[in-house]
């Protein structure tokens, strides 16, 4: 049987989008590694699938939209989102995406972050620095909170 080292599998963690940042950091930080060596390796592990969604999601729907029920899909969603975001804001824009990508709750990590991106009509390379800059925040928000929760859990026994 082949047997994953604990950072490829803290990476894979966090490449998932399931999970992403919130349960890589505390995984890396249960298997020994340091709050940095932790963080490191999940933002780097959260970035990975980052650039091929921005790229690829355009194809991908392109395909799709040969199809009816792709097209009628696509149209009412570009559409839909489209109207609600508005022109020339761009600036706002990615921060919005930035501070999006920056809360660490569910549904709104860098996979989310592409999703939206892509609906919005970002280009790729300023939504890959607006998520990756939400990625490296939501990275020291969930280090921090992670780091202070064991250190909490660890003094609550210690006076047991």
């Amino acid at each position: 049987m082949i047997e994953i080292p604990e950072w490829a599998m803290v990476m894979l963690l966090a490449m998932s989008p399931i999970s992403e940042l919130c349960g890589a950091i505390p995984l890396a930080i249960a298997c020994g590694y340091s709050p940095l060596e932790a963080y490191a390796i999940s933002v780097i592990g959260n970035l990975i699938p980052v650039a091929p969604l921005l790229l690829f999601l355009g194809p991908v729907s392109s395909f799709l939209m040969r199809y009816p029920p792709g097209y009628r899909f696509f149209t009412w969603l570009f559409s839909r989102t489209r109207r609600k975001y508005i022109e020339g804001r761009e600036e706002v824009g990615f921060a919005a995406l930035t501070l999006f990508v920056a809360i660490p709750l569910p549904v709104t990590g860098a996979w989310t972050g592409c999703v939206l991106a892509f609906l919005l009509g970002f280009r790729p390379l300023p939504a890959f620095l607006s998520i990756a800059l939400g990625v490296l925040i939501a990275g020291v928000v969930v280090t921090a909170a992670v780091t202070g929760a064991f250190a909490l859990c660890h003094t609550i026994q210690m006076s047991i």
